[in-house]
């Protein structure tokens, strides 16, 4: 699994200018699930990402997580995270996890995980 995390304090999902998902302060999280990972992989990037003390506390020291700030945060969906440029110039994405199946399960364990590590709003988007 691959995870690029934003602090934001306002992002959005808009799709044929209609929004999808919002959120308020907190970290918007793009997300690529690869071919090899699994549900305890999941787990521990969930884990990770709700513990990272990224946000500044009264003195500015970046001392605080998400759930220390009752944060919010955004998952986009996003296989590019696994593009590999390394031979020619055409990125490869056959790391990327392919059964549909496989990646919205394991998709679906790491939301589940971040929502019981969070206890605050999680808000999803996949890509259609």
């Amino acid at each position: 699994m691959r995870a690029v995390v934003q602090r934001v304090r306002y992002a959005s999902v808009k799709v044929a200018q209609e929004i999808h998902g919002k959120i308020e302060d907190g970290l918007l999280i793009l997300l690529g699930v690869g071919g090899d990972d699994s549900e305890k992989d999941a787990e521990f990037l969930a884990d990770k990402i709700a513990n990272l003390r990224i946000f500044s506390d009264s003195v500015g020291k970046m001392n605080l997580s998400l759930k220390d700030i009752a944060g919010e945060a955004l998952v986009v969906s996003q296989f590019t995270l696994f593009g590999d440029c390394r031979r020619g110039r055409r990125p490869s994405f056959s790391k990327p996890r392919r059964q549909k199946m496989q990646k919205d399960s394991i998709s679906t364990s790491w939301i589940v995980s971040k929502q019981l590590v969070f206890r605050r709003k999680l808000v999803c988007f996949r890509q259609i």
